[in-house]
């Protein structure tokens, strides 16, 4: 399988795709490619029976698809955690090791590393990890695009990209940070919000609202 490929599956999983449908919109945001490139790789992913595709409305997981998915993003963000735990990287440097580490490790070894880790359940920028026998608690949250003006919401995860990562660090936005919905810019997209805690005002821009989840 290609990398390219493997970038899909992990992403679709990430959205959500192994119980909804993610449309291709969001698959080209958040790998910052191109539409007619993720129609085009979606048409490969439904051949191979990876995905299924329901025309004007996204794609989803099949089981075979998920299992790849799965077993990809557990030693992805195991070796992140581990990155960012002990050797102590930045979060924001932690992917691309770990995209390079992924494809080198066999399963005997990531079981080793998980277990000396301590079993964690989530990476450092808040994605779920699978055990080793594939379970794991699904996250039921949604994109922060998608919040309601006035809701309350807290942050629970980022899509993993080192641009955004480095650019949430320097705005000093964090996983658990609570935040209030204060308005969205119907012509920028731009989501205006306001850190509960400390009271400070952020304005966050569209494609960086289509990065973080809240729930």
């Amino acid at each position: 399988m290609t990398p390219m490929k493997e970038d899909y599956l992990k992403i679709i999983f990430e959205l959500g795709g192994s119980d909804d449908l993610v449309s291709n919109k969001q698959i080209a945001i958040s790998l910052n490619i191109a539409a007619g490139s993720v129609t085009e790789m979606v048409n490969k992913m439904v051949a191979e029976k990876l995905v299924t595709h329901q025309p004007y409305s996204g794609v989803q997981l099949t089981k075979k698809g998920k299992r790849y998915a799965e077993e990809l993003v557990r030693k992805h963000r195991i070796w992140e955690t581990f990155l960012a735990d002990t050797l102590h990287y930045d979060i924001s440097d932690v992917h691309d090791e770990a995209e390079l580490l992924e494809h080198v490790t066999s399963d005997k070894m990531i079981d080793h590393l998980d277990d000396f880790l301590g079993n964690p359940k989530r990476c450092p920028h808040g994605g779920v990890i699978p055990d080793r026998n594939g379970h794991y608690h699904p996250d039921h949250d949604k994109l922060l695009t998608d919040a309601k003006d006035g809701e309350e919401v807290i942050v629970n995860r980022f899509i993993d990209n080192h641009d955004l990562l480095t650019l949430l660090g320097d705005i000093k936005l964090d996983i658990g940070d609570k935040l209030k919905i204060i308005s969205h810019d119907p012509f920028e997209g731009s989501v205006t919000v306001k850190n509960v805690t400390d009271k400070k005002k952020l304005v966050i821009g569209f494609k960086t609202a289509h990065y973080v989840f809240v729930r």
